[in-house]
């Protein structure tokens, strides 16, 4: 099942993270995205299994491109980094399969 559109309510800027240069991060162009924006702190993990904080979460469409390491700046203005991009996929169940985008 499709994430619903009645439940993108929120509109972010995401830069996806394309990888390192010899001059730093690169990102792609900022691409508008529409979601569910949740902002409560809890605990996650990151790419190496550690335990970190999380101040948001943003749940897009499934074909969204968010990987770790990319910027987002929120509604409010506020600027923040994608700490894990993780699929929540129904698998043919009535709920909407969505991609949760955890941030800092």
């Amino acid at each position: 099942m499709r994430f619903p559109r009645f439940l993108q309510r929120h509109t972010v800027l995401v830069e996806p993270f394309l990888g390192n240069s010899s001059t730093g991060a690169v990102y792609g162009p900022a691409v508008e995205v529409r979601g569910l924006l949740e902002q409560k702190t809890r605990l996650v993990r990151n790419a190496a299994g550690e335990q970190v904080t999380s101040s948001s979460t943003f749940r897009a469409p499934l074909e969204t491109v968010a990987p770790a390491k990319s910027r987002v700046k929120l509604p409010d203005g506020r600027k923040t980094t994608v700490i894990a991009a993780v699929r929540q996929d129904g698998a043919g169940l009535p709920v909407p399969d969505h991609l949760e985008v955890q941030l800092q």
